[in-house]
């Protein structure tokens, strides 16, 4: 599977309670999905929030935020390598 950055945009102010209210509510639907939400982090003064998930596509990591109820992704960033 593949490590994919995606990029939300439109969330100022969000909270730190509203970020992990989202990232369980992803969690709970990643086996139904095939990915794996690794992580979340938010900036609520720019309103933006990154995830970073493994999956087999970022078509995969669509799907699975809309089936999560999530806000959608408006960029999805394959992360070929890490250190």
């Amino acid at each position: 599977m593949t490590r994919f950055m995606d990029v939300h945009h439109g969330a100022k102010g969000i909270t730190a309670e509203q970020l992990r209210q989202g990232h369980q509510a992803a969690l709970a639907i990643e086996k139904e999905e095939g990915v794996h939400f690794e992580r979340a982090w938010a900036d609520p003064e720019a309103g933006i929030v990154y995830c970073l998930t493994e999956a087999p596509s970022a078509d995969a990591v669509q799907r699975a935020h809309e089936h999560a109820g999530s806000q959608k992704p408006d960029e999805i960033h394959p992360v070929p390598l890490t250190t």
